[in-house]
């Protein structure tokens, strides 16, 4: 039996412990994740979708940090060292040109790739199983792609032999990439001719270069520059006839006339993952590089007609999307 004044005290000691006991829990963490890109595409979108997937609320325990550079590579160690000045957990540094500054800005800080062209040629990991250092991600391998893109152009305009390949020497894939697209074009029996762009207003000439050089068709190396430019980079397709093969479906939204490439918002999807990850306490040493599982073929059959094209149905058949 306990007195009614015992019962008092005790209720009473109760409520004031309450409050003190509130007061001793540890506040909430909040992250903060940087991101360098060259716009706020619809892969960046699908990242930030995964951490909210994952448990992570701007406002709540998430801050973002996001600096944008609109293809302009002069902007990127400046807005690298924005993030590492802001102590920011991790960086999200979306392509092969975003990784070389956050690099450059930070040997400690984690970073994490998410449509990373070629991640092993580029010398940012050691190995896709062995990363090594504090970069890994997500990539997109688009290297190894070049000679299945050939192959769809081949198959697209029948009897080409010659293709011109435009590509950004600022880009840092873009050396390995050009490497492997020469030696598939040797294995096909074509002949390639290669053509420099650096920044959007190269691009009218690039291509003014690859019909006089009588290319056929034409492949782009994306990077950067050409998605903040994929507008007038699709005009300028368009005004030089030239079938173009893209490395990712954006150019196929905005009126260019096919890309075969991985499914670049899955993958960053998945490099929420290693975000989680990593602020979770796992090194990004320790975590391999992932490849792509998904890929997509997208054809646009208004833009086939304006050049006057006929995709035979063998290729319609075999197509994800086709936009009428």
């Amino acid at each position: 039996m306990i007195s009614r004044r015992g019962f008092i005290g005790t209720l009473a000691g109760g409520i004031l412990a309450t409050p003190l006991a509130a007061e001793a829990q540890p506040a909430r963490r909040v992250y903060k994740v940087g991101i360098l890109a060259a716009e706020a595409t619809p892969a960046i979108q699908s990242f930030r979708q995964g951490l909210h997937d994952l448990g992570y609320v701007e406002g709540q325990n998430l801050v973002i940090e996001a600096r944008y550079h609109a293809g302009n590579s002069d902007r990127l160690p400046a807005l690298a060292a924005e993030l590492v000045e802001l102590k920011v957990d991790v960086i999200l540094a979306s392509s092969s040109t975003d990784v070389r500054a956050a690099k450059q800005a930070t040997r400690t800080i984690p970073i994490v790739f998410a449509v990373h062209n070629d991640p092993v040629g580029t010398g940012d990991v050691a190995s896709l199983a062995h990363p090594g250092g504090n970069i890994t991600g997500t990539a997109q391998m688009a290297t190894e792609l070049s000679a299945k893109q050939l192959e769809l152009l081949r198959e697209m305009v029948p009897g080409i032999t010659r293709v011109a390949v435009v590509w950004n020497p600022t880009t840092p894939s873009h050396g390995p990439a050009l490497r492997q697209t020469e030696a598939a074009a040797r294995a096909m029996g074509m002949q390639l001719s290669k053509i420099e762009a650096r920044n959007g207003s190269e691009l009218d000439g690039a291509f003014a270069t690859a019909t006089r050089d009588h290319a056929r068709a034409l492949l782009l190396l994306v990077s950067a520059m050409a998605v903040v430019e994929r507008a007038r980079l699709v005009s300028v397709a368009s005004k030089h006839r030239l079938p173009t093969m893209y490395g990712s479906r954006l150019f196929v939204d905005a009126g260019g006339l096919i890309s075969y490439s991985p499914d670049l918002s899955d993958l960053s999807r998945r490099a929420a993952v290693y975000v989680d990850k990593i602020l979770k306490g796992a090194k990004p040493a320790d975590l391999p590089v992932e490849q792509p599982t998904k890929f997509e073929l997208v054809i646009n059959l208004k833009t086939a007609r304006a050049l006057g094209l006929t995709i035979p149905q063998s290729l319609l058949g075999r197509a994800d999307e086709v936009i009428q």
